[in-house]
């Protein structure tokens, strides 16, 4: 059976053979995480508790893992995990591939590090769990996976900021015990790894995920010794993500593939033969441009280096062209070479699109993040307004040609680049942003994110605030470029305040005669649009952009080429 999430956060059981509707819905249950029991009877899933049993106003996660039975009413599912004293956690389900044992990892808000519950299911609707890591203590991330025998793998940035692969007993309480399966590779941070250990194989294996200079890397290893056999070839400089196998014992690895001009495309290894091949019918129809993508080095002020993500038309080109610059720079969250339509439109229409992988990002491990977080956030800013002047000096763009585009943090960054430096831009583009950082605590989910950017309720954390928060570095007069604020009218992530009072003290601050406009999305939520409201707003979004940096999809001799479905 497959299990598929709704806009409206239901979830709805499926059975894949026939696409009929078998359970559900199972309501409130965003972003869930799932974990199901042998035999396709019954899962753990995550849920918010309903409005009724919550305060007027709480706008906190109040989740709660629950075991759902196939055919039985929501209504009787039993709690067995979180409660009142965890009212921001986010968890995370997995059970042993012989339903003996069930893991589940709760962390507050966006923290970087996390706890780790395992039980032995004797009884699923009311397992006994044991604390087996104290995220809090050891300030880690460890992500649990079951072996065949019982005990762990674990995953972790536990004295290793760019990840290393341990196994310990399910038990094993003291991370000094932990035994490296896999070390750290400080070039190369972790992203995943997938066990494969079918009977018909001449040794069980362990398949890693890391990603080097900005692009993945899989590697074949020994699951006994960790012993590196051998690195798998990819299809190109992409992102590989989704490493899953069969039921296991496994033999086959499937993952998804993209890159800059590839949309997702599920490739599957078999272990025994050693070959990877494309998935029959998984290859997207239309049409996608010729891109050439590279990846270069920037210095920032301080001297660090930094990644720059350039996607240009593949023919040569001299002189400075249109430009629209990415980022994000929060949450460790790593910037790659995803397949992006908006950028690939951009790319096809003549011009450049550039990801700056700043600081606050995950792209070079655990340090990377700590960089820019905190009373660092100001290192992100800066790193970003740096790309910025090296494209420009570099005579990649112009100020005139150059347009910023950030979603939700990202549109923090890009917000809080412009108020510093508005010079340098020619249009600004924020979707779903925080901008007013003083309160962005008393607004949706901003109470969990304090980890990341601190507390207004602190003064020295105050002033780290102040210093960068957009809403509150407007200069009245100053020439402020165009600005395009998109959002949510509920927006239960960011909120909803921050796009509107942005635009107001914009529109009263600007001594520009360049438009400060706010789009309004009703009946959508932060980053969850149905894909008809997501094109109208990708639209919205390239046009404004083109607008205000001369970019002319008329100018372009841009030769699309055809994706073609593989039949079925």
């Amino acid at each position: 059976m497959e299990v598929a999430e709704q806009p409206g956060s239901d979830i709805m059981v499926l059975d894949v053979r026939t696409g009929e509707t078998v359970d559900g819905p199972l309501p409130r249950a965003r972003n869930t995480s799932l974990a199901w029991l042998p035999g396709g009877d019954a899962f753990y899933y995550v849920s918010r508790l309903p409005d009724e049993e919550l305060a007027p106003g709480d706008m906190r996660l109040q989740r709660r893992v629950r075991l759902h039975r196939i055919g039985s009413p929501w209504q009787t599912d039993a709690v067995v995990f979180g409660g009142e004293d965890a009212p921001d956690h986010y968890y995370g389900l997995t059970v042993s591939a012989d339903g003996r044992y069930l893991a589940i990892t709760a962390t507050v808000g966006p923290a970087s590090h996390n706890d780790v519950y395992v039980a032995e299911l004797v009884d699923p609707e009311a397992p006994r769990l044991i604390k087996i890591v104290d995220g809090g203590t050891i300030r880690a991330r460890v992500l649990p996976r079951f072996l065949t025998d019982g005990n762990l793998l674990l995953v972790t940035d536990y004295q290793a900021p760019c990840g290393r692969i341990c196994t310990a007993h399910w038990r094993d309480t003291d991370p000094a015990t932990w035994r490296t399966l896999v070390a750290e590779d400080p070039q190369a941070p972790l992203d995943e790894c997938l066990v494969l250990d079918d009977p018909a194989l001449p040794r069980p294996l362990l398949l890693v995920a890391r990603t080097r200079h900005g692009t993945s890397a899989l590697a074949l290893h020994d699951l006994a010794s960790g012993r590196l056999l051998t690195d798998l070839p990819l299809p190109g400089a992409g992102v590989v993500s989704s490493l899953r196998t069969n039921i296991p014992p496994g033999r086959h690895a499937r993952f998804s593939y993209c890159d800059a001009t590839t949309p997702p495309t599920i490739y599957r290894y078999d272990a025994a033969s050693g070959k990877t091949e494309q998935e029959t019918g998984t290859t997207i129809a239309g049409r996608t441009p010729e891109i050439r993508s590279r990846s270069v080095r920037y210095p920032a002020g301080d001297g660090a280096e930094i990644t720059l993500l350039l996607f240009t038309p593949a023919e040569e080109h001299q002189g400075p062209r249109p430009t629209l610059l990415y980022g994000y720079g929060s949450f460790g969250m790593p910037m790659r070479p995803w397949f992006f339509p908006l950028a690939a439109a951009w790319v096809s229409a003549g011009g450049t699109y550039a990801i700056a992988c700043v600081r606050g990002g995950g792209e070079e491990g655990q340090h990377w993040h700590d960089a820019g977080r905190g009373p660092h956030k100001h290192r992100a800013i800066s790193d970003f307004n740096d790309a910025a002047t090296w494209l420009i000096d570099t005579g990649r763009t112009t100020r005139d040609q150059l347009a910023i585009f950030g979603q939700s943090a990202g549109g923090l960054l890009v917000t809080a680049a412009a108020t510093q430096r508005p010079d340098l831009y020619a249009a600004i583009i924020a979707e779903g942003p925080l901008c007013d950082m003083v309160r962005y605590e008393n607004f949706g989910l901003g109470c969990t994110w304090t980890d990341e950017f601190g507390t207004a309720s602190q003064p020295e954390q105050l002033q780290w605030l102040l210093t960068y928060s957009p809403y509150h570095n407007i200069t009245p007069g100053a020439p402020y470029p165009a600005f395009l604020l998109t959002g949510a009218v509920i927006d239960l992530q960011t909120g909803e305040a921050h796009v509107t009072k942005m635009c107001a003290a914009l529109q009263h601050a600007t001594g520009s005669d360049r438009p400060i406009l706010m789009r309004r999305e009703p009946d959508t939520a932060h980053a969850a649009f149905p894909a008809s409201k997501e094109r109208a707003l990708t639209a919205d979004i390239l046009a404004f952009a083109g607008k205000y940096t001369g970019l002319s999809p008329e100018k372009t001799t841009m030769r699309p080429h055809e994706t073609a479905a593989e039949p079925h």
